[in-house]
């Protein structure tokens, strides 16, 4: 119903590529936690980096759909890759891409689309997650410039050695008895900002994760992003599109694990026959191959609504927590069906198991996902 000839084709270039790029090397950089350069590179040769973003500021110019469907032939390899692509895109590219001024947009953007810079959104902090308004990283206003002190944990992106720099939530007053939250733009070098790589992470272990820390960070007045006390319309404007790229990304994997379950049930023989011929096996990858399509249907749902403009940040919250959700349901009747080898390391679903428990809390958990949507369905 929503996909056209050109969403068919980005698909098969991009399955092409992680069937023959990432899948090689896709369990050894799990094993050595480490952080793939090349891959990252050659996905922006391809033009995996700003997707959508117009090609006046270096993007591909394609629609939410080639982004999301790109994203979910990436999870159906491996999260890792998926999620280096889904959290530049969205989290990264996109504040700039739609609150900067055109200045900002013709600095910032273009190198972000090649592959051979990364960009990251600085949000979540040690004692901010699901409640973001209990950020208490501050940014005042000194001299015509904004000082940032404070730290971000969990940042995707956030310290590679081609991270360019971070969007910032920052306090930046009080309105009425209320913080006031700003987003600023922090460029690497900047003095006072330094990112550490969080390792022996479970899951998305080729992905990096950050924690970043200011102190006494300096940066000028016009680096702030949007209007001031802007932060956090920017920022749930922000999750409300990340969201569609995680169910994208639990929507590949549950569609990656599926797969292999229904491949490695035609060929395990038991009692004399596949174990595919035994309808409890064969129950479980029908329920397997109905919740894919569910997902896929809702989540598309959702990217349609966003193209056409129409109001979307229900559908993406279910779109988010329903594909999470059954990423975790598949991957683990996958493992059953797999048996005492699904859970080796020999098998690409043990890796799969892993990654996917990540997707029931990032860019809001589940039980936020669940709080969002009871919200609207009772205001309308």
């Amino acid at each position: 119903m929503y996909e056209q000839e050109e969403h068919r084709l980005i698909r098969s270039t991009v399955r092409e590529f992680a069937e023959q790029e990432i899948k090689p090397v896709a369990k050894e950089l799990d094993d050595r936690e480490e952080f793939s350069y090349d891959l990252t590179k050659k996905m922006g040769e391809i033009g995996l980096f700003g997707i959508v973003v117009t090609p006046e500021y270096g993007g591909q110019g394609m629609d939410y759909f080639s982004y999301i469907i790109a994203v979910e032939e990436l999870a159906r390899i491996d999260g890792s890759q998926a999620a280096t692509i889904a959290a530049h895109n969205s989290l990264g590219i996109g504040p700039l891409y739609y609150h900067g001024t055109e200045e900002q947009k013709q600095r910032y953007i273009p190198p972000l689309c090649t592959g051979d810079g990364l960009w990251a959104f600085g949000l979540t902090e040690p004692e901010a997650g699901s409640d973001s308004r209990g950020s208490k990283t501050s940014a005042r206003l000194e001299n015509g410039n904004w000082i940032i002190n404070g730290s971000k944990i969990f940042i995707t992106n956030g310290a590679t050695d081609i991270t360019l720099g971070t969007t910032v939530q920052a306090v930046t007053g009080e309105v009425d008895g209320k913080k006031e939250f700003s987003t600023i733009i922090v460029n690497r070098d900047t003095p006072g900002y330094t990112s550490r790589a969080m390792k022996e992470k479970m899951m998305w272990r080729a992905s990096n994760t950050a924690e970043l820390y200011f102190d006494d960070c300096t940066v000028p007045e016009d680096h702030l992003l949007g209007d001031r006390g802007d932060g956090s319309h920017i920022m749930l404007e922000t999750l409300d599109d990340g969201r569609l790229s995680i169910a994208a990304m639990g929507l590949g994997l549950a569609q990656g694990a599926y797969e292999m379950a229904l491949e490695y049930s035609k060929q395990r023989r038991q009692f004399g026959k596949p174990i595919s011929k035994f309808q409890v096996i064969a129950f479980k990858l029908a329920d397997m191959a109905m919740k894919v399509e569910l997902g896929r249907n809702l989540l598309y749902k959702a990217c349609w609504l966003k193209q056409n403009k129409q109001p979307f940040a229900k559908e993406s919250a279910m779109a988010k927590l329903y594909c999470s959700e059954i990423a975790k349901e598949v991957a683990d009747e996958a493992v059953q069906v797999h048996g005492g080898y699904g859970l080796m390391k020999e098998y690409d679903i043990e890796r799969f198991y892993r990654d996917q428990r990540l997707l029931q809390i990032g860019e809001g958990t589940s039980e936020i996902q669940r709080l969002v949507i009871s919200r609207y369905i009772l205001s309308e």
